[in-house]
């Protein structure tokens, strides 16, 4: 999700250029339909070496996308100088800090969009994610939850979401929970539940939401590429690396861990938004 707005100044910058993005198929649909995206290759080497590329680009760092990169038969091969597998590079962009002229922690938008500037793209405003749906559903009292996440530090208790939600409730805005097919959500049974759809599925249903609560994680990023309020509740990550990127939004957290996050504090933080049923 992040990406994308790393993507959108570089083909803006230069629309006569050809994008294509390497990701694994369960992240397809966040790319689809993008304009900004003239193809979206499997994480193999032989598609990627097929698109024959003049440049490439690792925005991720890690271990596979090293070495695609290394064999992507591209002349010019780019990462992260100070990341992992520098040999895979002739191409090493700097920290972040040092290309946006700032001192301070950046946020995972910035850092994408900085080693667009690094290759020549005129500094600028980074905008927002970029999300599509084939066709948006009509806007609705809907508050979308997401009360799973990665791991047990980043996921707050099931009652406290279930608290925000029946008091939601009450006030005209519509619960809907949502989850992968793997997570566990019978405790949100009292409410509406969406579990294991596509994500061209939820992305209909972000489009259209007044608003998002849920833990540090992906739906969060979506609902922000489309403009929707977020209340996002953190633990473990670091909100200015993880936070919302360009929408309004309120990160409610604990000096003592997810866990010690109140249900005063998250409708607080409902409150300072705004919203209404």
């Amino acid at each position: 999700m992040l990406t994308t707005p790393a993507v959108h100044l570089l083909k803006s910058a230069r629309p006569d250029l050809r994008f294509a993005i390497t990701v694994e198929d369960r992240f397809r649909e966040v790319f689809e339909g993008n304009p900004d995206i003239d193809a979206i290759l499997q994480p193999a080497l032989a598609p990627l070496r097929s698109w024959k590329p003049r440049l490439c680009l690792n925005l991720h760092g890690g271990t596979r996308s090293a070495w695609m990169t290394a064999f992507s038969g591209a002349r010019w091969r780019a990462g992260y100088g100070h990341f992992r597998h520098r040999f895979a590079y002739n191409l090493h962009i700097p920290r972040a800090q040092e290309i946006l002229h700032v001192d301070r922690t950046v946020h995972t938008a910035e850092h994408a969009a900085s080693a667009m500037f690094w290759l020549g793209v005129p500094l600028s405003d980074i905008p927002r994610a970029r999300l599509y749906v084939g066709q948006a559903l009509s806007p609705a009292n809907i508050c979308v939850f997401h009360p799973v996440a990665a791991t047990p530090g980043k996921t707050w208790s099931p009652q406290g979401f279930l608290s925000i939600a029946d008091h939601l409730k009450k006030s005209g805005l519509h619960p809907v929970f949502i989850g992968a097919a793997t997570d566990d959500l019978s405790a949100f049974a009292s409410h509406r539940v969406i579990q294991g759809a596509p994500l061209s599925e939820i992305k209909q249903l972000l489009a259209g939401a007044s608003l998002f609560i849920g833990n540090d994680s992906g739906p969060a990023h979506m609902a922000a590429a489309f403009g929707v309020p977020v209340v996002a509740i953190f633990g473990e990550s670091d909100p200015a690396i993880w936070g919302p990127w360009k929408t309004a939004f309120e990160i409610v957290t604990s000096p003592r861990g997810i866990a010690a996050v109140e249900v005063s504090q998250v409708l607080d933080a409902v409150a300072r938004l705004g919203v209404h049923a």
